[in-house]
């Protein structure tokens, strides 16, 4: 990859979707999807859904997520019977995770590590990344380790909206994600699409669809057999029916787009 962008597969059980999967990824024999987005799906199993929706931390989560997708949309059913199913994640701490997030930022792989490896080295090791120890580094310190005065200013944001109380670890897992949304692009350097990735892969948040990202689009786009990368509002139409395991749909969509060399 050359660099990072909204077109770029996020794989790693990280806010950086450019890092080494972790998800296992074994395409198998691709089966004939249908090319009509109209398709009426299959029984529903709505009723056999969970009253309260656990982030995807465990296998048997991401097997009720499967379970739904494959009755609600025989689209997404072929992929699922082609692709082997992500694995189960596991959970980070949100500031260091969307000071990680920053830091990747348009960045070729090799030089984002590269960076946060010398950036979690002057913090004194990953469990030393915190906001004020973040505050305390001056632009001059991290522009010596390849952090451009941008994103310096982003980090110090970052930690400062922790020191005042606008945000914490514990108030960011409590947030639903409109909340989160609202909340996470209030910092510098901190998008939409930022957000969204960081509920998938970080907080494995098992409804978000990333409305905004190429991928994702490409992959709907092809699944239906759309002549036009659809917009976020059809976007919203045609996923409705993966609700509410959005995310889990998303990452067949990158799957898809892998698998076919698009992006």
């Amino acid at each position: 990859m050359a660099k990072r962008s909204q077109a770029q597969i996020p794989t790693e059980i990280s806010p950086n979707p450019s890092i080494s999967p972790k998800i296992p990824f074994r395409p198998r024999k691709i089966l004939k999807l249908s090319n009509n987005p109209t398709t009426k799906p299959l029984t529903s199993s709505s009723s056999a859904l969970p009253k309260t929706l656990n982030p995807l931390t465990s296998q048997s989560e991401i097997n009720l997520a499967l379970q739904h997708l494959r009755s609600s949309d025989p689209n997404l059913m072929a992929l699922i019977d082609s692709y082997s199913p992500p694995s189960s994640f596991d959970s980070g701490r949100p500031f260091l995770s969307l000071a990680r997030s920053i830091l990747y930022q348009q960045l070729a792989t090799k030089a984002a590590q590269s960076i946060y490896t010398r950036f979690i080295s002057l913090c004194g090791g990953e469990e030393s990344v915190v906001a004020d120890v973040v505050s305390s580094l001056s632009a001059q310190q991290l522009r010596n380790i390849g952090v451009s005065g941008r994103k310096a200013s982003y980090l110090h944001d970052l930690a400062e909206k922790y020191s005042d109380g606008t945000l914490s670890d514990s108030s960011i897992l409590e947030m639903d994600d409109e909340a989160l949304l609202t909340m996470l692009t209030v910092v510098k350097g901190i998008g939409a699409w930022s957000v969204h990735m960081f509920m998938i892969f970080s907080l494995r948040r098992p409804d978000v669809l990333p409305v905004g990202d190429l991928g994702v689009r490409k992959g709907v786009q092809l699944l239906y057999g759309l002549k036009e990368l659809p917009k976020p509002l059809e976007m919203e139409q045609l996923c409705e029916k993966w609700r509410p395991y959005r995310s889990v749909g998303s990452w067949y969509m990158w799957r898809y787009m892998e698998a076919k060399g698009v992006l």
